[in-house]
């Protein structure tokens, strides 16, 4: 499966939704005018821009799986997949960051975050029913490493769903860093790529694939472009 957001209505439609059954953690202006000026410590968890991709996560994970099924996000660090599967019922679910401020999200006795790299954590092969991740993957990219260890702790029959930065043309990023790694706005080439990489890892597409994009919603470093959303799933 792979789905590309098409305009910012989405975006706004699928925050609606979410705010609406409850599931957004994303903070309002008076919080965020209060952390500006020091008076709020808490963690700024979720980004609305990532609505689509963050709502289109939940609902799959919410219509394939039991609320104990055992869940990682990648790169959890103030992100709203945890912390939204955690309001939504979920009682297994697991974040890994490189950031140690990862320890100090929200709802701590609910979710166990561990410091550490995702591409080498310290799970135990075939451990999760499914692993998400949401605009990581695209900041410094190896398909290899990243794959591999999916495949190794994503039990037989999980999802691993994420998203990516991207535009079916080749964007140039090759000079642009971000926290100090490179910068992929994935292609419809390079999403070829990418899912010949994982299928050698067992990992396959759980759907059909729309790579076409009608719009540049996105805008980041002077470059327009979009985001992609992959669901992969492990096969026997």
């Amino acid at each position: 499966m792979f789905q590309v957001l098409q305009s910012k209505r989405q975006i706004v439609e699928a925050r609606s939704s979410m705010v609406s059954k409850g599931q957004s953690p994303t903070e309002g202006k008076l919080v965020r005018f209060l952390r500006k000026f020091g008076l709020r410590k808490s963690l700024p968890v979720g980004d609305e821009i990532k609505s689509w991709d963050v709502a289109q996560t939940l609902d799959f994970i919410e219509g394939k799986l039991s609320r104990d099924a055992k869940i990682l996000d990648l790169g959890a660090f103030c992100s709203e997949v945890p912390v939204a599967l955690a309001r939504m019922g979920f009682v297994n679910v697991h974040g890994v960051d490189l950031n140690p401020k990862v320890l100090n999200m929200p709802y701590p006795e609910q979710i166990n975050y561990c410091v550490g790299d995702f591409m080498n954590t310290p799970y135990p092969a075939d451990s999760f029913e499914a692993i998400t991740s949401i605009s990581v993957i695209e900041h410094g990219y190896n398909p290899e490493r990243l794959f591999f260890e999916i495949a190794r702790i994503l039990k037989t029959g999980g999802y691993f769903i994420a998203s990516f930065d991207y535009w079916p043309e080749k964007i140039d990023t090759n000079r642009i860093r971000f926290f100090d790694m490179s910068w992929l706005i994935f292609s419809e080439h390079d999403i070829s790529l990418m899912l010949n990489e994982a299928q050698r890892h067992g990992l396959n597409p759980a759907g059909n694939l729309y790579p076409k994009a009608s719009g540049r919603p996105i805008n980041c470093m002077n470059l327009n472009y979009t985001f992609g959303w992959v669901v992969l799933r492990k096969d026997d």
